[in-house]
C-alpha cells in the first residue's frame, strides 16, 4: 500500500547497491550478495516471489559484462530459477532483463534480471484495467521463506 499511495520510501542511489555490506538484508530484500552478484525480491512484484538479479558493477548492458561477470550472473540466475521452483512450485517462470528505458527497464542504467514465477491463472483483469496487482504472501514472509536457501549458496562458496 505505500507503493500505491505514494508513500514508498525513496532508494537513495541504486537500488542494486544497497548501503551495507553484507550478504543479505531484510530491510533492502536483499537475499544474497557476493563480490559479483547480488539478488533482491522485487519490492513492487508482479507474482509471489519476483526476484531482481544484477551484477554488482553498475553497468546497463549485458555487452558490457566480462566474461567471469557473465558467467556468475547466469549462473546466480540459474540457482535462483531453482530455489524459486523448488520452494513455490510454480506451473512456469518469465525470465529476463529490460536494456534501455525504451525497452521497459524500470532502472534503465543498472543491468538486471526478473526471475518471475508464474502459476495458471495467476493474473486477472485487475492487473490490466486498474494496474493493480494481487500477491498472496506477504513480502516478508517470502523473504523469510527464501533466505535460508540462498544463506546455503553463501555457505558453499566459502568452504570452496
Amino acid at each position: 500500500m505505500q507503493h500505491v499511495l505514494g508513500e514508498a520510501p525513496k532508494v537513495r542511489g541504486c537500488l542494486f547497491e544497497p548501503d551495507e555490506n553484507c550478504p543479505y538484508d531484510p530491510n533492502s530484500l536483499l537475499l544474497y550478495r557476493d563480490s559479483e552478484v547480488i539478488v533482491l525480491l522485487n519490492r513492487f512484484p508482479y507474482a509471489n516471489g519476483h526476484l531482481l538479479v544484477a551484477p554488482i558493477r553498475h553497468i546497463a548492458c549485458l555487452t558490457e559484462l566480462s566474461d567471469g561477470e557473465s558467467y556468475a550472473l547466469m549462473l546466480m540466475v540459474k540457482r535462483s530459477a531453482a530455489i524459486i521452483k523448488q520452494l513455490f512450485s510454480p506451473a512456469g517462470l518469465n525470465i529476463g532483463c529490460n536494456i534501455g528505458a525504451c525497452a521497459g527497464a524500470g532502472i534503465a542504467d543498472h543491468l538486471h534480471f526478473h526471475i518471475i514465477p508464474r502459476w495458471q491463472g495467476d493474473h486477472n483483469f485487475m492487473t490490466t484495467l486498474a494496474e493493480v496487482r494481487t500477491i498472496p504472501q506477504h513480502i516478508e514472509d517470502t523473504f523469510n521463506i527464501l533466505l535460508p536457501e540462498f544463506q546455503k549458496i553463501e555457505q558453499t562458496q566459502e568452504i570452496a
